[in-house]
């Protein structure tokens, strides 16, 4: 069959001219290729180090064969920008033969490749775009990560029932913050909470204190905050530096900011501060314990939940190929990562076959030092949480 490159690579807008069946033509039979998107250089290096890091360790563990495929992981730069990943996933489909994409680290960046997902039939596994929306752009897109609102809506069901009547909310200004925002003050005022003031700052913010001051003067019980990972620090630091901290204020937030691969560049600022998440290095169990010695052990450092997602979702691809016994047809590969359950390094994971979404333990945690050093440390646990916006919650 001919094929036109450029017709493949050429788009206007969304619009993708990709044919079905170009990336298999282009493929070797014996080589299944898997291409990772992540941001490597620029503001999110950070995300894309974990992608890559927690992908390639569950390949060294399971090894680079699969139903008598071999894999071959293909890990590209899109400096968190989404043209760029929608540039480099055409070229992995139209020249790379790539019958895969995965990492996604930022929203728009997943979003942007969910047309190209669609109408070349390619699955597209989302290992950290949290936006609720995401899966709803494309029937191949499959999440095994996490949604805002699956973390921030049982926060403030602990938060109702642990006696807090009174918040207010700051957030990042952008998408995930608003999901955050949403999910936290609509469940709590749903269970009878008040919330005072929603106080939204720019993405761009490094000084929050007079958004800080502007939440204290209407007089709340708890703060609900959420900002990118890696501001929390300065967050935190600033709500002390004020005094806030002896204040009585209760700081509840949503578990990035306090994320593991942070927190070890905080200070006591944070020790007590409550959040929500799915995952911490801290989590106990005998799969996580084995997963963090093997991840500190090949990378010298400590694996945040970004990690487990790549993790998880390369074991996703590995158990789908192998219900295939190696066909990389995308709806094929789709329908047999629906319903998959493993008891990963975070506790047990179903990918919901009518969302495509994970269902999964949430864990409300609190800062402490363990052994010298700031973990999140769980406990309460919230099992089998669904993402409430397709959950009817």
């Amino acid at each position: 069959m001919a094929i036109n490159r450029r017709a493949l690579l050429a788009s206007a807008g969304l619009a993708f001219a990709v044919s079905p069946f170009a990336h298999a033509a282009l493929a070797d039979d014996n080589v299944v290729k898997i291409g990772l998107i992540a941001p490597m250089t620029g503001p999110f290096t950070s995300t894309g180090r974990m992608l890559e890091e927690g992908a390639k360790l569950y390949m060294k563990q399971a090894g680079d064969t699969v139903a008598g495929k071999k894999i071959e992981l293909i890990v590209r730069d899109d400096t968190g920008v989404a043209d760029v990943t929608k540039r480099i996933a055409q070229e992995m489909v139209a020249n790379d033969g790539v019958t895969i994409l995965t990492g996604f680290g930022l929203t728009p960046l997943a979003l942007a490749v969910a047309p190209l997902a669609t109408q070349a039939k390619v699955p597209e596994i989302v290992m950290m775009a949290a936006t609720s929306v995401v899966t709803e752009r494309s029937p191949f897109i499959v999440r095994p990560a996490f949604t805002q609102a699956q973390t921030t809506v049982p926060l403030a069901d602990w938060a109702y029932k642990n006696g807090i009547r009174k918040v207010v909310s700051i957030v990042a200004d952008y998408a995930p913050g608003l999901d955050s925002e949403a999910g936290f003050n609509n469940r709590f005022k749903a269970e009878g909470g008040e919330v005072l003031e929603a106080i939204r700052v720019p993405l761009s913010t490094r000084d929050f204190a007079p958004f800080l001051q502007r939440a204290v003067d209407a007089k709340p019980e708890a703060l609900f905050v959420f900002v990118p990972t890696g501001l929390g620090a300065a967050l935190m630091k600033q709500f002390v530096e004020r005094g806030l901290d002896k204040s009585g204020i209760k700081v509840l937030g949503e578990g990035s900011v306090t994320e593991d691969d942070i927190i070890t560049q905080m200070d006591d600022s944070v020790l007590g501060m409550i959040t929500a998440h799915h995952y911490s290095a801290a989590h106990k169990s005998p799969e996580n314990a084995a997963f963090v010695e093997a991840f500190r052990k090949a990378y010298g450092h400590r694996p945040n939940h970004i990690a487990v997602h790549a993790y998880d979702g390369m074991r996703l691809v590995y158990e789908a190929l192998k219900k295939t016994g190696g066909s990389t047809n995308g709806q094929q590969l789709v329908d047999a990562m629906k319903g998959q359950s493993w008891e990963s390094p975070r506790g047990p994971v179903t990918i919901d076959p009518a969302t495509r979404e994970p269902i999964q333990n949430i864990y409300i945690r609190r800062v402490e030092r363990v052994d010298g050093e700031l973990y999140n440390v769980e406990f309460a646990t919230i099992p089998n949480v669904k993402d409430p916006s397709k959950a009817g919650l």
